[in-house]
């Protein structure tokens, strides 16, 4: 298992609109998704990923056991199925893995390192596939690999992998 290369960043933020405008006004990112007020998802112009930061709203009030403004997870991209299972028994060999979605565009597993950052590990599914996944019931559901595995086989390579340049 290799990962490729960083594929997102996710942010928590105060002031959701101003800090999507900033990053399109000053990086020139395009908003891709938005759930007002809650959540944005955007991505550089040219970019074959579904988004390249993620922008998580948490409000003006810091309390116990809720988020604080910075970060809130990295993503890293693996190239295929298979490194997606290596990196699963990896992870909770390490006691380390603490969830798994279907993002419908990627399927991914979370993890926390020793200091408690939570990162991501995905493998990107094919941007050809994209239209059916999103066309699904649910935009975040469990992710089960076996079903991945049946459709896409465990080798097939996508993103860096696959030599995507972005």
């Amino acid at each position: 298992m290799a990962v490729r290369r960083l594929n997102h960043a996710v942010l928590y933020v105060n002031g959701l609109k101003r800090t999507a405008d900033f990053y399109r006004e000053t990086l020139g990112f395009e908003v891709r998704t938005e759930i007002p007020g809650r959540a944005a998802f955007l991505r550089a112009p040219g970019s074959a990923n579904d988004h390249d930061l993620g922008l998580f709203d948490i409000g003006t009030g810091a309390a116990p056991g809720r988020p604080q403004v910075g970060l809130y997870h990295l993503a890293w991209e693996v190239g295929t199925l298979a490194d997606l299972v290596e990196a699963r028994a990896r992870l909770a060999e390490a006691g380390a893995l603490v969830g798994e979605s279907d993002h419908r565009v990627s399927k991914s597993l979370y993890a926390k390192d020793p200091n408690g950052i939570e990162f991501e590990v995905m493998w990107r599914v094919p941007a050809e596939d994209w239209e059916t996944e999103l066309a699904k019931d649910g935009m975040i559901v469990p992710l089960d690999l076996d079903e991945a595995l049946a459709r896409w086989g465990g080798d097939h390579m996508t993103g860096a992998a696959a030599g995507s340049p972005t």
